[in-house]
Parts: structure tokens; C-alpha cells; sequence
């Protein structure tokens, strides 16, 4: 690597000389992650590494996708997060009657004034909750795709901005297939990691249990961090070091999945650049200031299972779009 982390220098300082920004010290960015995991782990019990996960996706500036069966937490950690950041949550439940002004909004004629009038739909939000979002149709599901990739709705030919941050974290079941509608390559891609949870061990399913009997521990959940703090974690991140070799390292492994004939899709571009921005996440969540390829490593099947398209033999042999990833890893020298 061509920059390491020097004794006696703080990763924060490091980030701060060579962008020129705010200094957020080790102990401030250390202290509001450990807050955001520390709320989420009184809900979510035992999920540790999905939390991390949701959290790297966060700090990237993304977006994320819960995929699991029934029951396993999706909602609830979700919710845990926009309740966990002092800013505007909104939530959407996405069904099959519902039509894309009920997500972005719309112009409608006021009487009394003579004249149209903007209304805001949920997507006007810091964070915002979309649940079972496979549920709706591809017109509704349409209605995020500039919102999520550009952080602004164009409606009668005028642009709208989001506010900072906005974070979309939308939920889905992949075990049900009676009313749903499957999410489409250029939605998926737009979702920077795919997490899911699983159910608990039998020791935290007890703990569960028990920390459910009188009330459910969300209802005593608050807010730890505000958006500007967000903001601030969030321009850290986008200022740590990725030595070329490192770079170059991603890109081989997305090459290496395009180049798959087992797949009819491989990973775009977005993909890449959702890698590049999820290790930085991961590097100074663990308190570097620099990227290592155990950070790409770690994170490529999150990243990138989700945006690849199995052949239809490769599909009915087994194959998972996870397996091809650890594939692709271990085909692609790691770089000293």
C-alpha cells in the first residue's frame, strides 16, 4: 500500500489534511457509529453483522435492500434506523394499487387560489421506508429509480432536490411469490448492498422473547445522531484513501463475474463504483484512513450478488449469484 496509517497519527487527522474539510476526530466518528449500533442492537438482537452492513451503507451514502423471509426483523430494523437519526422519517407500503404520485407526489389544482399547487410525496424525507416494496407494480417501482440514483424527482418538467441525507432502506420477501412483482435489473442496481438477517440462535431468540414480554424495546427507541451529524460521517468516508492496486482489484473481480458464461448480467459500473464506496465505509468504521483489499473482500458478495443474472441452466443446476462472487474472488490475485 502507498499510504499506511502512521504511528501516532489519527485517521481523522490524515483525512482532514488531505481534503481540507471539517475534522471529525477518531473519537467523535467512533463514538456516533458506536450510538447508531448500540440503538439498533437493542431491537435487533444477535445480528451484529447485518447492523454493520446496514450501517456501511449508510456511511457510503446509499441505499440498502432487506431480503428475507417473514419475521426475521426486516421492518423493525429499518424503522430502528430512521428512529435512530433525528431527521424527517417516512414510510411507504407498497401495494398493488399504489401509483407513482403516491410516492413522488404531485401537482393538483387549488380552487380557493386559483391556481396548482405542489403536495410532497413520502419520498421528501431524510430517511424513507419501503416496505415490501415488491409488491407494487413496475410503473409505482419506476417512480424511485430517479429519486434513488439522482436525489431528485422531476415532475411537469420541474426538478426537485432531496435533502441531505436520504437514505431509502426498502424491504422485500423472496420466498413469496403471489402478488409480488420482481424488482428489475435497474432497480436492484440502484440498491448499493443487499443485507439479510436470517433468524436468530436459540440463545438470542430467547432473549427476544423475554425483551418483548411487557413492551416491544423499539417503543423506548430515540434518536441518537442528527442529519448534520450523518453528513459529517458520511464526508469521512468519501475522503479515505484507495490505493490504485486496490481499485484495480475491484474492478478485476467485476470483470471477472462479466466475463462469467454462466450469466446472462454481469455488474455495472454503478456496481463498481457502490464497491469503491462501501470499502472506504468499511475502513474508517474500523478506524483506518485507508482501504484494504480484506475491505473488498468482505463486501462483494453484499455489493455485487444482487446485480448479476443467473443463466437459466446455471439458475436450475443450484447456482447462487453469491457463489459465482466467492468465485470471482478467488480467481483474482489480492494485491500486496
Amino acid at each position: 500500500m502507498s499510504v499506511e496509517h502512521l504511528p501516532g497519527t489519527s485517521a481523522s487527522a490524515m483525512l482532514a489534511g488531505r481534503t481540507g474539510k471539517r475534522e471529525m476526530t477518531d473519537d467523535a466518528f467512533a463514538a456516533n457509529l458506536k450510538k447508531l449500533e448500540t440503538n439498533l442492537a437493542t431491537v435487533i438482537r444477535g445480528k451484529e453483522a447485518s447492523i454493520r452492513l446496514v450501517l456501511v451503507g449508510l456511511l457510503a451514502d446509499g441505499h440498502i435492500l432487506l431480503e428475507d423471509v417473514p419475521g426475521t426483523g426486516k421492518t423493525t430494523l429499518a424503522k430502528s434506523l430512521a428512529r435512530s437519526i433525528d431527521g424527517q422519517f417516512r414510510r411507504i407500503q407498497f401495494t398493488p394499487d399504489l401509483l407513482p404520485a403516491d410516492v413522488t407526489g404531485s401537482n393538483y389544482y387549488n380552487p380557493k387560489e386559483g391556481r396548482f399547487e405542489f403536495r410532497e410525496g413520502p419520498v421528501f424525507s431524510n430517511v424513507l421506508l419501503a416496505d415490501e416494496i415488491n409488491r407494487t407494480s413496475p410503473r409505482t417501482q419506476a417512480a424511485l429509480l430517479e429519486v434513488m440514483s439522482e436525489r431528485q424527482v422531476t415532475i411537469d418538467g420541474e426538478r426537485r432536490a432531496m435533502a441531505r441525507p436520504f437514505f431509502v432502506i426498502a424491504t422485500q420477501n423472496p420466498a413469496e411469490f403471489h402478488g409480488t412483482y420482481p424488482l428489475p435489473e435497474a432497480q436492484l442496481d440502484r440498491f448499493m448492498l443487499r443485507v439479510g438477517l436470517g433468524h436468530p440462535g436459540r440463545e438470542d431468540e430467547v432473549e427476544i422473547l423475554f425483551s418483548q414480554q411487557e413492551r416491544h424495546p423499539f417503543e423506548a427507541l430515540g434518536a441518537v445522531v442528527s442529519c448534520e451529524e450523518v453528513a459529517a460521517l458520511q464526508e469521512q468516508v468519501r475522503a479515505v484513501h484507495v490505493d490504485r492496486s486496490v481499485a484495480e482489484y475491484m474492478v478485476r473481480v467485476v470483470e471477472a463475474l462479466r466475463d462469467d458464461a454462466r450469466l446472462r448480467l454481469g455488474v455495472s459500473t454503478r456496481g463498481s463504483l457502490a464497491l469503491f464506496r462501501c470499502a472506504q465505509a468499511r475502513a474508517r468504521m474500523s478506524g483506518r484512513a485507508h482501504v484494504l483489499p480484506e475491505d473488498v473482500k468482505l463486501l462483494a458478495a453484499p455489493v455485487l450478488a444482487h446485480r448479476v443474472q443467473l443463466e437459466t441452466k446455471a439458475r436450475y443446476g443450484g447456482l447462487t449469484p453469491a457463489q459465482l462472487v466467492e468465485e470471482a474472488l478467488g480467481k483474482v490475485p489480492v494485491p500486496r
